[in-house]
């Protein structure tokens, strides 16, 4: 299986399954000099860590960190960065009786025609299990970024729509996002969306969910203007989530329905402090970011294994059925949002290291 590496400068290449002893990364591209213990990656992989409300799967993992190298008294060395967290509360037991079979929805179907095996045990290396590697690289990339441009950088991501319900943007506070289970931004919402999804739940099915993600400092001048947008790189990045099936830039999809009066983003200066009037294009003109907050939305699709029945077939082509029972996600979308958060901040490193390499 190829291509489990990702970026260009700063790449983190992922290992392991989703029911094997462990999942880890190896980071390469790392910076020297830079400040960095378990506890920081701790913080983020704590964010999408399993089992924390009655909204997510019920599988406990601590998703404990270990630093294996790349990292001397407390500090980066620039050498490669391994990571590895122990896999613990595995119950491989639960996909005995659709071992042989393909849930509708799933990569089970296109894994097993590709590669002719894989691991059904919780999807193996399909598995969202694996994004736990990807919010440890993020942290490190995170924490280069805090350094290199300083404390007003910051990326903050969001659930803006679960299911059919969405919420109001416009009431976005930070702070109410790590109050609720949903990484919800808007708080007047929070009750609603608890008593849609236990429906959900209770219905033995799944919804999918739509994460915003605001990243702010970010200076002038990343990307480039053809094969290497940064918007291009973001989509890119984004879409590589598992159960990811669109993303938008700004007003994205919706900028169609504009004008170019309406979609424009004026400008004006006083002295040497530049305003933007609006920021359709979500911080990105030409594949360049423009100093302005950079968004980005993207679509997860409902959770593929769910208790209720669906036709499908097995691996020997026999028509069947399949109820998947054990412990998954209502709404996956839910925890994506660290997962979205750890991937802007790769791709945010990624052209800051590019764009200081060429025009430093």
């Amino acid at each position: 299986m190829s291509f489990n590496t990702f970026g260009k400068i700063f790449r983190f290449t992922t290992w392991g399954e989703s029911h094997g002893p462990a999942i880890g990364c190896v980071i390469d591209g790392c910076p020297p000099n830079i400040n960095i213990r378990e506890s920081d990656i701790q913080i983020e992989l704590d964010k999408r860590r399993p089992g924390q409300s009655k909204f997510t799967t019920q599988r406990k993992e601590d998703d404990k960190v270990k630093i294996l190298s790349g990292v001397f008294e407390g500090k980066t060395t620039g050498t490669p960065i391994s990571l590895i967290i122990y896999n613990k509360d595995m119950r491989s037991r639960d996909y005995e009786t659709i071992k042989n079979k393909f849930r509708p929805g799933h990569a089970d179907f296109t894994y097993f025609k590709k590669y002719g095996i894989r691991d059904y045990r919780g999807g193996g290396r399909q598995s969202a299990r694996e994004t736990a590697s990807r919010v440890a690289a993020g942290a490190v990339a995170k924490k280069v970024l805090e350094k290199k441009i300083g404390k007003k950088y910051k990326v903050v991501g969001a659930v803006t729509q679960l299911g059919i319900l969405g919420c109001d943007t416009k009431k976005w506070n930070d702070q109410t996002i790590r109050k609720n289970p949903f990484f919800c931004p808007d708080k007047s919402i929070v009750k609603l969306w608890e008593k849609y999804l236990l429906s959900i739940r209770k219905s033995g099915n799944s919804c999918g969910a739509i994460i915003e993600l605001r990243a702010r400092g970010i200076p002038v001048g990343l990307g480039a203007p053809i094969y290497s947008k940064l918007d291009m790189d973001i989509a890119s990045a984004m879409m590589s989530i598992n159960a990811v099936k669109g993303v938008n830039v700004g007003s994205g999809m919706n900028s169609a329905q504009l004008t170019g009066d309406q979609n424009s983003d004026e400008i004006s200066q006083s002295g040497k402090k530049l305003k933007f009037f609006s920021n359709n294009a979500g911080g990105i003109l030409g594949g360049i970011s423009t100093g302005q907050e950079i968004i980005v939305s993207f679509a997860v699709k409902p959770t593929s294994s769910i208790l209720k029945s669906r036709k499908t077939i097995n691996k020997f082509g026999e028509n069947t059925t399949i109820s998947v029972k054990g412990r998954h996600d209502p709404c996956v979308g839910i925890r994506a949002v660290p997962v979205g958060e750890a991937m802007l901040n790769c791709i945010l490193l990624d052209h800051y290291l590019m764009h200081k390499a060429q025009c430093k």
